[in-house]
C-alpha cells in the first residue's frame, strides 16, 4: 500500500460511485499508510458506511463488518466454540472408552472466528478492511474491549492465548454521535467528520449511483434535499435518503419534481411522521423551482 496516493485512492473511490472530499481521501489514505484506525463520525446517512465498503472495493480487499447494538457481547465481536461438534466429539470419545481434555476441545477445529478475529485471521497478502459500525451503539464494556485490537492489533482468547495480526486490517470505526466516545478510544484513532455534501456534491453523488435516471433530477433532488435539511427535521436527509429519494422518483417515471410528485415519494427521504408533517406544513411547493 506504500505507493498508494491521495489521487490514486480518489479515483478508486469514484470508481465505486463514492465521491469523496479531498480531506476524507486524505483521511483514508493516512489510515492506510499509517496503519492506524479511523473513526468516522457524522449524521446518519451521510455516507460512513459507504466510505469503508469502498475502500475496500478501491484496495481490491475483503470487507468484514460488525455491526454494534446495545448490549453486544465482546465474544460475539471475537469468536464462539462450536458446541455442537464438540458434543459430538464427546460422544464418540465415549463410545471409545477414550477421554478428551480440555486442549483436544478448545482448539482451532472448534473454533467459530466472528468478525473481529477473522479479520486479525485474514492471511492477506492485502489487509482486510474491518469496518466497527455505529461503535456509539455498543456499551462502555465492549468499548474497553476494544482497546487491545485497535492498539496492538491483537486480540486475546483465554483458551488459545494471544492472537496477533500478521497482516494487520484497515480499521474503520463509524459513529452517529448518538453518546460520546472514551478518549482512550480516540486517542487510538485518526479522527475525520463527514459532514453533509454541498449541494453540486449531492448531485454528482445522484448521477452515479442512479445512472438511468433522467439528467434534471440530480439537481432538483439535491436542491430539495438541502432545502429540507434547512427546515427543523427530527432527521434531517443524509445522501443514502437522496439516492433512495431520486431512485423513487425515477422508478414512477416522474416529468418533473413539483408538490405532487414530492407528496407521492416523500416516504423515501422522511423517516418520521412529525418530519412529513412538518413538511407539508411548510409547504411542498418550496423544495422545488419547478
Amino acid at each position: 500500500m506504500a505507493e498508494l496516493s491521495v489521487s490514486a485512492l480518489r479515483d478508486g473511490l469514484a470508481s465505486t460511485g463514492y465521491l469523496a472530499s479531498d480531506a476524507l481521501v486524505t483521511a483514508l489514505l493516512l489510515a492506510v499508510r499509517m496503519g492506524q484506525p479511523i473513526l468516522l463520525e457524522g449524521e446518519p446517512g451521510v455516507g460512513k458506511t459507504e466510505a469503508a465498503r469502498a475502500l475496500a472495493s478501491t484496495l481490491d480487499t475483503v470487507l468484514i463488518r460488525l455491526q454494534c447494538y446495545e448490549g453486544l457481547a465482546s465474544a460475539e465481536a471475537l469468536y464462539e466454540w462450536n458446541y455442537p461438534r464438540q458434543l459430538l466429539a464427546i460422544r464418540l470419545a465415549e463410545a471409545r472408552g477414550e477421554t478428551l481434555r480440555d486442549a483436544d476441545l478448545f482448539s482451532d477445529d472448534y473454533l467459530l472466528p466472528r468478525p473481529l478475529l477473522a479479520a486479525i485471521s485474514h492471511p492477506g497478502p492485502r489487509p482486510a478492511v474491518l469496518l466497527i459500525d455505529e461503535v456509539d451503539r455498543a456499551d462502555d464494556e465492549f468499548e474497553a474491549f476494544l482497546l487491545e485490537l485497535l492498539a496492538d492489533a491483537a486480540v486475546t482468547i483465554p483458551e488459545l492465548g494471544t492472537r496477533r495480526a500478521v497482516v494487520p486490517p484497515v480499521v474503520v470505526l463509524t459513529s452517529n454521535r448518538t453518546r460520546d466516545l472514551h478518549d482512550a478510544l480516540k486517542r487510538r484513532c485518526l479522527y475525520h467528520w463527514i459532514a453533509y455534501p454541498e449541494t453540486e456534491r449531492v448531485a454528482a453523488i445522484i448521477r452515479r449511483r442512479v445512472p438511468d435516471a433522467a439528467g434534471w433530477l440530480a439537481d432538483r433532488v439535491a436542491v430539495a434535499v438541502h432545502r429540507l435539511r434547512d427546515r427543523p427535521l427530527t432527521k434531517p436527509p443524509g445522501v443514502a435518503e437522496a439516492i433512495n429519494w431520486a431512485n423513487a422518483l425515477h422508478v414512477l417515471g416522474a416529468s418533473t419534481l413539483d408538490a405532487l410528485a414530492i407528496e407521492s415519494t416523500l416516504g423515501a427521504v422522511l423517516k418520521y411522521p412529525e418530519d412529513i408533517e412538518r413538511a407539508h406544513a411548510e409547504g411542498l411547493a418550496a423544495l422545488t423551482d419547478a
